[in-house]
């Protein structure tokens, strides 16, 4: 697929392989397992997704002006390291705010290109385990705690970010995904 050749209809197809994000207006218990059990399965899709690729393959963009892989999994492990803490702030304080960050900046540090991605790898399986056991025990009460987000100017629920975070783990394992079926990896 050539850059001059892409339409904006591929290109967004490119971007959000699985769709953009759609909130849901309401959850359920199903919803709640479906959630929990994409989190926790996630770090092993990460894992899989990038056995044997080599440094070229983790340098090559998912898309043309997009991320490589290597910035993907670093972006992955940086996001849900921060809602990790959101959720641990909401559970323990009454509707904190949370501080916004530059992701696309972050996904350009020196330590993005330094670190080689299995130490991020090895961070999201962390990550994961330990808010999976956090989730696993939420109360009714608990799943509509709240932070407030200053940049989107509004209160979330913590079964809204679950939902959201499990979106954007299917979402950047299947950009890797595509990728090597694309590339024939």
């Amino acid at each position: 697929m050539q850059l001059g050749s892409i339409t904006n209809e591929e290109l967004e197809r490119l971007r959000y392989p699985i769709g953009r994000y759609q909130a849901p207006l309401s959850f359920d218990e199903r919803d709640i397992t479906r959630w929990i059990g994409v989190l926790a399965g996630g770090p092993g899709w990460f894992d899989a997704v990038i056995e044997n690729l080599d440094e070229a393959q983790l340098s090559t963009p998912y898309r043309p002006g997009g991320w490589n892989t290597n910035q993907v999994i670093h972006h992955v492990a940086d996001i849900h390291m921060n809602a990790f803490i959101r959720f641990k702030l909401a559970l323990t304080e009454e509707v904190p705010v949370v501080k916004p960050y530059q992701e696309s900046l972050w996904a350009n540090l020196p330590d993005v290109s330094a670190v080689p991605v299995n130490v991020s790898i090895t961070l999201i399986h962390a990550l994961h385990r330990r808010l999976t056991a956090l989730l696993q025990t939420f109360s009714d009460q608990e799943w509509n705690r709240k932070f407030f987000h200053p940049e989107l100017n509004k209160e979330i629920a913590l079964w809204e970010i679950t939902a959201q975070y499990a979106w954007h783990t299917e979402h950047h394992f299947e950009q890797i995904r595509q990728l090597r079926q694309r590339m024939n990896w």
